[in-house]
């Protein structure tokens, strides 16, 4: 079960390198964020049990996120939950946590069921691993199927 405690005053974000997965965005905890394809810009659909397993990443009322290094400022928002809880967006889109992922360096949730996939610097989804040093290309396998 995911820690309900999700909410931060500054809603920080910023980048590390993370696995395979190069430079990608993580909260200031450390702990990789995700975005849902079912998404859209400024709304998310992920609620009820979803969230058990993919807390938002959420700003106490209406505090506004903050960039970290390797974040583009401009790029951080946050859009009201159909509870009244404020998500962090970064390019429109919200952020989430993975409840599987239990320390900083983590993306274990990346690919999960073909919608959940850990996010770029400039927004974008990574859906690959980074490049090895043989030169290959190489898709992770979710372990869920």
């Amino acid at each position: 079960a995911a820690t309900r405690s999700t909410s931060t005053k500054t809603g920080t974000v910023m980048t590390a390198k993370v696995g395979k997965f190069g430079t990608v965005l993580v909260a200031a905890n450390g702990r990789t964020l995700y975005r849902y394809t079912p998404d859209k810009k400024n709304v998310s659909v992920c609620t009820g049990a979803c969230i058990s397993y993919w807390p938002p990443l959420l700003v106490k009322g209406t505090a506004k996120p903050t960039a970290g290094s390797g974040v583009t400022a401009s790029l951080l928002g946050t859009t009201m939950r159909s509870n009244g809880t404020h998500q962090v967006t970064y390019a429109g889109f919200p952020l989430y946590y993975y409840a599987g992922d239990k320390k900083s360096g983590q993306a274990s949730g990346e690919g999960f069921q073909k919608t959940w996939y850990v996010v770029s610097a400039t927004g974008g989804l990574v859906k690959t691993t980074v490049k090895s040093s043989g030169g290959t290309t190489t898709k992770k396998k979710s372990a869920w199927g």
